[in-house]
């Protein structure tokens, strides 16, 4: 293996390309269930033709697929000293260096939110950049975001 080197000379060893799984919790995943298997019992037990039957579940299923591509593709990545996140069409880089909190165990219903589950952490950034992510093992995440920035303040829930 080798280490990714960001060009930065502070004196903190950067990390290695490590990624977290995207936790997902059991309102997403229901959702996502009522939204694909209403439309295609609606669909499929009509006595209509076939092609009239792909007609209406064609387009009563099209929210479900674009929400499909988030739940599979959501992750978070650590490589060097840069904090990637992508989920679907969201996706962006944090400089950790620039991290000033992190809100553990909140949930966010609104702003830029690349997670599939509540109770993740609230990454503040910059001077009022903030982004919600919900990693599988937060712990994990904190401890190495701190390796690599101590002066992160972490707030614990409460």
């Amino acid at each position: 293996m080798f280490a990714i080197f960001s060009g930065k000379n502070d004196g903190v060893q950067p990390l290695e390309m490590k990624t977290y799984k995207a936790k997902k919790g059991r309102l997403m995943q229901g959702i996502l269930l009522v939204l694909l298997v209403f439309p295609l019992a609606y669909g499929l037990l009509t006595a209509k033709p076939m092609k009239e039957k792909l007609r209406r579940i064609i387009p009563l299923t099209t929210p479900a697929l674009l929400m499909i591509w988030p739940y599979l593709d959501t992750r978070y990545w650590i490589r060097g000293h840069s904090f990637y996140y992508k989920s679907g069409f969201i996706k962006g880089e944090i400089d950790i260096s620039s991290v000033r909190t992190i809100l553990k165990g909140k949930t966010r219903w609104v702003g830029v939110k690349p997670a599939l589950a509540t109770g993740g952490l609230i990454v503040k950034y910059n001077r009022y950049d903030d982004v919600y992510i919900a990693p599988e093992d937060s712990d994990a995440l904190i401890v190495d975001l701190l390796t690599i920035n101590p002066a992160i303040q972490v707030i614990p829930p409460g």
